[in-house]
């Protein structure tokens, strides 16, 4: 007895894509605050969360702040925030002996991904990601965090 069975693949999810693959990467970023760099760039990388379709990683890789948290995104508009959100590193206090450490929140406003409108180092087209920041170890005061795609060529590297 022969069993024959069809299925049409191209209704089928692709069992290695996740939800938040257009906006997972790596990214060169420079912190600026009132317009001025404060920061040579930096990598970043956004990445999807394994329970949360709607959210993703936002990880500075404890290049920056350092911060990493999830935060929601909206993926037919490329946008994303978070208000409050506790980040995954602790901090050192300076000084404290014996070493103590905390974890500062972070709210992310007016973050987006704009496909093709970046150039790399190299002059590439890339995405490019921008976000607004504040942190609670230093309330009050608003960054920016912006930058393009890693495009992985040795000519696009920092």
């Amino acid at each position: 007895m022969v069993l024959i069975s069809a299925c049409d693949k191209k209704n089928l999810p692709d069992k290695g894509a996740t939800n938040a693959e257009k906006v997972s990467n790596e990214w060169w970023v420079v912190l600026s605050q009132g317009g001025n760099d404060l920061i040579d760039p930096s990598k970043i990388s956004t990445y999807n969360t394994s329970l949360n379709p709607d959210s993703i990683w936002i990880d500075d890789l404890e290049n920056i702040w350092p911060f990493k948290c999830k935060a929601k995104i909206d993926l037919a508009n490329m946008t994303f925030s978070t208000a409050n959100a506790g980040s995954l590193y602790d901090i050192k206090v300076s000084g404290s002996s014996p070493a103590q450490y905390y974890r500062p929140t972070v709210t992310i406003a007016n973050g987006k991904i704009l496909s093709k409108a970046a150039k790399s180092l190299s002059g590439n087209t890339t995405d490019s990601i921008y976000m607004e920041l504040e942190f609670s170890d230093d309330p009050g005061t608003k960054y920016v965090l912006a930058g393009h795609a890693r495009t992985m060529f040795s000519e696009d590297e920092y």
